[in-house]
């Protein structure tokens, strides 16, 4: 009896630890007029009157687009924390109903984060796969000035104008085997900004042999959380990070290293 009691208090134990880890994570729907319905996650230890803090935007893909703000939640950064990944910023993961992602909605969502938590705004950033690669280059492009670091993935850009594009750090990374969005779509917003001599805050990773779903595992790494987080507004040159690397070793490693990581976790 008393190892019984014993092991379903270790259990409880490892759930709350868990739980807190994960941080606070509300669903905020019609707070916007004509505006997405959005997750926002909290991390651990949030305090509103305490120090600032980072904030990532998520976008996600079509296959989870509309009205279930659940399934906003089947892969991307609010899965990871919910794996266990310590990712120390305030998340933001609106849900697409369909269509093209919206600059000026997603900037509604920004304001009203800034307005109501206590944001570094010095330090937003914003990523996303997909239908969600060309929401994250449509909306950096259009708010340059707003976006710390911007990393797309498996995307593409609808702007016209792309210039905004070359005044942040920005990541592109798309696969080479890709048959849902072909890598023509990156590589074309790449010959833009070359054309244009714009590189100099630009990045980009051709994986080869990569699908599209392979992409997904870039959310499950520190060094994505790592590499968007080391950008500032307050640094004047905006220089891109070129020394943290993300390898197709590292996407094949994400699940396995971060079940590791979840079952070495100590019990307080």
């Amino acid at each position: 009896m008393k190892r019984i009691t014993a092991f379903l208090l270790a259990i409880a134990a490892c759930a709350c630890m868990a739980m807190a880890q994960q941080g606070t994570i509300t669903a905020k729907r019609n707070v916007l007029f004509d505006g997405y319905n959005f997750w926002v996650r909290t991390p651990q230890g949030y305090d509103p009157h305490g120090s600032r803090q980072p904030l990532i935007i998520f976008l996600h893909g079509a296959s989870l687009c509309g009205h279930d703000l659940n399934r906003v939640k089947r892969y991307g950064p609010l899965d990871a924390v919910e794996k266990g990944l310590d990712i120390p910023a305030v998340i933001v993961a609106p849900q697409n109903p369909g269509g093209s992602w919206k600059p000026k909605k997603l900037n509604d969502i920004l304001e009203w984060t800034k307005a109501n938590y206590h944001i570094d705004s010095t330090r937003v950033y914003v990523l996303g796969m997909s239908l969600g690669g060309y929401g994250t280059l449509d909306f950096a492009g259009t708010y340059p000035d707003k976006i710390a670091a911007a990393m797309a993935l498996c995307g593409g850009c609808t702007l016209r104008d792309q210039s905004g594009l070359g005044k942040l750090p920005l990541w592109i990374m798309h696969g080479t085997a890709d048959r849902a969005v072909s890598v023509t779509q990156s590589k074309l917003v790449v010959s833009y900004l070359q054309a244009a001599r714009a590189t100099e805050h630009l990045r980009y990773d051709w994986l080869q042999g990569a699908s599209h779903g392979a992409l997904a595992r870039v959310f499950y790494l520190d060094k994505t959380y790592e590499w968007l987080m080391s950008h500032t507004l307050d640094d004047p040159t905006r220089e891109v990070n070129r020394e943290i690397s993300i390898t197709q070793t590292d996407m094949s490693n994400a699940y396995r290293i971060l079940s590791q990581q979840k079952r070495e976790t100590p019990i307080l």
